[in-house]
């Protein structure tokens, strides 16, 4: 059972086609490159998965949620079930790494304090930044944020990362590491979409490749 579903999809950015006729099926577990040029489609396709871009025409489920229908109250539930790492981490500057989880925590839903310390604890552990966690975002490396920010994207245990770009302020080993990662969680059953334009990585990590062009998602 696929977990993103876009059948005959057109997805638009300010009233302008960006991709058209995409199809795509991604099942648990799975790897998936996104690759293409810059304005070729990839971040517009991201987020038209977790409905922050519209999508006009076709029929699109991304986890059990019909986007070409969703209400606006069922999107944060939608989220929930996604975790995703931008390319500029996006963490709050003026707390430490464990605030800035309990921060997420908080805001989906989460009440009981031991609870929401273990699981920063899990996350953290799994990404290798436990000993950081009464750090500012200031005093880490690139590396070490994009580590908080993917710790932050499992905080929900979700079925789905997105990850746009997430190597592309960071130096290759580093880059290496963090890609090494996503598909370490990835083979523990959470499908990951990448957007890269790193072709290195996609062939020293191999995964499936999806690439944008000509307004087409051809894999």
């Amino acid at each position: 059972m696929s977990i993103i579903t876009y059948k005959d999809v057109e997805i638009l950015r300010n009233e302008v086609v960006v991709l058209k006729h995409v199809d795509l099926a991604v099942d648990p577990g799975q790897f998936v490159y996104l690759i293409g040029k810059v304005g070729s489609g990839k971040s517009s396709l991201m987020k038209s998965m977790y409905a922050e871009v519209p999508l006009s025409g076709g029929e699109a489920d991304v986890l059990g949620y019909d986007l070409t229908s969703i209400k606006r109250k069922d999107i944060p539930f939608l989220r929930r079930k996604i975790g995703i790492v931008f390319q500029d981490f996006q963490l709050l500057t003026d707390r430490p790494v464990f605030d800035n989880l309990k921060f997420v925590l908080e805001a989906t839903g989460w009440k009981n304090r031991d609870e929401m310390e273990q699981r920063i604890d899990e996350v953290l552990r799994e990404v290798g930044m436990l000993t950081k966690a009464y750090k500012m975002p200031h005093e880490l490396s690139g590396g070490e944020q994009q580590r908080v920010v993917i710790a932050r994207a499992l905080l929900n245990k979700p079925d789905l990362i997105l990850a746009d770009e997430p190597t592309g302020n960071l130096d290759p080993a580093t880059s290496e590491q963090i890609v090494e990662g996503l598909h370490q969680i990835s083979s523990r059953g959470t499908a990951v979409v990448m957007a890269t334009h790193n072709l290195q990585i996609v062939q020293r990590y191999p995964g499936r490749v999806v690439r944008c062009e000509d307004k087409q998602v051809i894999e």
